[in-house]
């Protein structure tokens, strides 16, 4: 099993949201939070005065997939979160070693 958190911008939740449901992901995690890469922030004139905003609105999905899922998941999440342009966002990927459904007890595979 994998962790994929991908951190995207915000306006493309819902398109992200949408074309991991019609490939029959049914769960993730969604957090609002601020960062930056090569963006390094901006700057805005609020009352005439400039200052700079150096974390941006980001929005950060985490999904667990089965192993076999994994490329299929990290490409629809490409394809519908890019714009081209630069802050698309980063995916990272990491190794799950056990998962448990607090409910029923289900373990691994059978819990996602």
């Amino acid at each position: 099993m994998k962790k994929i958190e991908a951190v995207i911008k915000p306006f493309k939740l819902e398109d992200v949201k949408d074309a991991l449901t019609e490939a029959g992901i049914t769960g993730m995690t969604v957090s609002d939070v601020k960062g930056y890469g090569r963006q390094q922030g901006h700057s805005e004139l609020y009352r005439g005065a400039e200052y700079v905003v150096d974390f941006l609105p980001k929005i950060k999905l985490e999904l667990i997939v089965t192993d076999s899922e994994l490329d299929s998941i990290i490409e629809i999440i490409v394809n519908s979160a890019k714009t081209g342009k630069i802050g698309d966002g980063k995916i990272f990927v990491s190794s799950i070693e056990k998962t448990v459904r607090i409910r029923t007890g289900e373990e691994d595979e059978d819990a996602i």
